[in-house]
């Protein structure tokens, strides 16, 4: 499992290019040429970037999802809903197509931002707005999710 660290600023062009920073590129640099996919977070309005390793492990838990129970089923078509593969050009840059950069807002600045194993791929100013509204109440989330565990029943 890849821990990717940092959070970066970067300009997405009319194409929906974004060019990767040095630092992910070198944090990436044993996966880079597998390639990645990109999709629709969940519960924000960013993208998800996936080294093809780590989608390839997420695939294989959702692979034991029981399809013949329907909520397993309508998870299974929101969560891969405009899922693309994607690949860094020679240049060092990713094309985000226009669907999913319409869907997260991406206009010309942008967030880059880690996510243990993944890049959220965000707007800045959502990304902004995402950060101040989790402020107000990150220290009671943090004690609820973290405080009231063993660190072994995390592993």
């Amino acid at each position: 499992m890849i821990n990717l660290i940092g959070t970066y600023e970067c300009k997405a062009d009319a194409k929906g290019r974004l060019m990767m920073t040095s630092a992910f590129k070198k944090q990436l640099a044993p996966v880079l040429q597998e390639g990645f996919v990109v999709k629709r977070a969940v519960f924000q309005p960013c993208l998800e970037l996936y080294p093809m390793k780590e989608w390839n492990l997420m695939m294989e838990k959702i692979n034991k999802l029981n399809r013949f129970v329907k909520k397993n089923n309508d998870f299974i078509r929101r969560f891969t809903a405009g899922v693309k593969v994607v690949e860094m050009d020679a240049s060092g840059r990713i094309l985000i197509p226009k669907d999913l950069c319409h869907f997260a807002g991406i206009q010309k600045q942008v967030v880059l931002s880690s996510a243990v194993n993944i890049i959220e791929i965000w707007d800045k100013d959502k990304y902004e707005k995402a950060i101040d509204d989790a402020a107000v109440d990150f220290a009671d989330l943090a004690e609820e999710v973290m405080g009231n565990t063993d660190v072994d029943e995390l592993s």
